[in-house]
């Protein structure tokens, strides 16, 4: 096949705003490519398509990536330069878009059948994520065996995920007036102890599937206060923890509580917020195997959180791999270079096309 010019697409998908919440046009612009392929069955749900190749073949490899980006950041127009695409979303994840939508609309025959997933709203809340949409209300047609997330990895493969949560931590004290401290207690000053303990914390780098994840515990948010002459009764202490995928979430937050407890008296709170499991490499499939050893890939543990957890979660496992550097996402400085592009490519064209 000739080669495609992918950081010409890569720049026609950022030249499309898709700020979340408002992907209905690049949404749209994709449907019309995906519908002129007739190998491929399309379904629109909302703002998220799934399109699939039905070839009966032996094994099902699930291809997805998000269609929205963060808010603009001076970066709205694609711009290239020689061999590198400027603009907002260029690395995460159009890239990741552009190579999922040519493969989609030129393989008609694969060696193994394909389901392309395009989603909404990856980079607000879980609640409004697009694909959590989809396996809520079609979860057949996400059905496979394994799953490659085009998330930003310099065309590496980044496997699993750590899960992350929030805890609050709420410590108590007594209001004063603050020219006589003694006549109360300082909740605020109360958090000393703990966040010298956070501080100190040295978080676990486990091995998991081969790859090595490296926990880490951070305060993150401090609210408290009454006024500026008085003695603070309350503070909250927000702290959040990334763990590996070989803990479970339960055993996670029995982790924190340990952190916690010797600063923690009668009367003060742990609240756990929020909770995003992990998801385990399972580098261990055959197509990813492939995958793996055909391109000589490196291969290393994802260290943040990522929607592939959403495939683990229903058995299905997954792993980040796509064109661009993860760390210029959402920067005002935003941008891809072509090899990243072509190298993804070319890896996940010989997977589908070579025995």
């Amino acid at each position: 096949m000739p080669a495609p010019d992918l950081l010409q697409l890569t720049a026609d998908l950022v030249s499309i705003p898709s700020v979340s919440f408002d992907e209905q046009e690049i949404a749209a612009y994709i449907e019309t490519r995906l519908r002129a392929a007739p190998h491929l069955e399309v379904t629109r749900v909302g703002d998220n398509l799934v399109a699939r190749t039905n070839l009966g073949r032996k094994y099902r490899l699930c291809i997805a990536g998000h269609l929205d980006t963060v808010p603009v950041n001076g970066n709205a127009e694609a711009r290239i330069d020689g061999d590198t695409l400027w603009g907002l979303g260029s690395t995460d994840m159009k890239g990741g878009i552009a190579i999922a939508l040519l493969l989609a609309t030129t393989l008609a025959e694969p060696v193994v059948d394909v389901t392309y997933v395009f989603y909404a709203r990856e980079e607000v809340a879980v609640e409004h994520n697009g694909l959590r949409e989809l396996f809520a209300e079609v979860p057949t047609l996400l059905e496979a065996d394994v799953a490659i997330l085009g998330e930003p990895t310099a065309a590496a493969i980044e496997a699993g995920c750590q899960g992350t949560f929030r805890v609050k931590v709420t410590l108590r004290g007594a209001r004063s007036h603050s020219a006589r401290p003694w006549m109360g207690r300082n909740a605020i000053h109360r958090l000393s102890g703990l966040l010298q303990a956070l501080g100190d914390y040295e978080g676990r780098r486990p091995l998991v599937g081969g790859c090595e994840y490296r926990e880490a515990l951070q305060a993150v948010f401090v609210d408290g206060g009454v006024a500026g002459n008085v003695v603070p009764d309350e503070v909250t202490l927000t702290i959040n923890h990334r763990f590996a995928p070989d803990r479970s979430p339960d055993q996670a937050v029995a982790h924190v509580r340990e952190v916690v407890a010797p600063f923690l008296e009668l009367g003060d709170d742990f609240e756990l917020t929020n909770m995003s499991a992990a998801a385990y490499p399972g580098l261990d499939h055959p197509l990813l195997q492939r995958l793996i050893e055909r391109s000589d890939l490196e291969v290393r543990a994802k260290l943040g959180w990522t929607d592939v957890a959403f495939f683990s979660e229903h058995g299905i496992p997954a792993v980040n791999f796509g064109s661009g550097e993860a760390t210029l996402a959402h920067t005002a400085e935003e941008h891809v270079e072509r090899w990243t592009l072509d190298a993804a490519y070319a890896a996940l064209l010989n997977l589908l096309t070579v025995t």
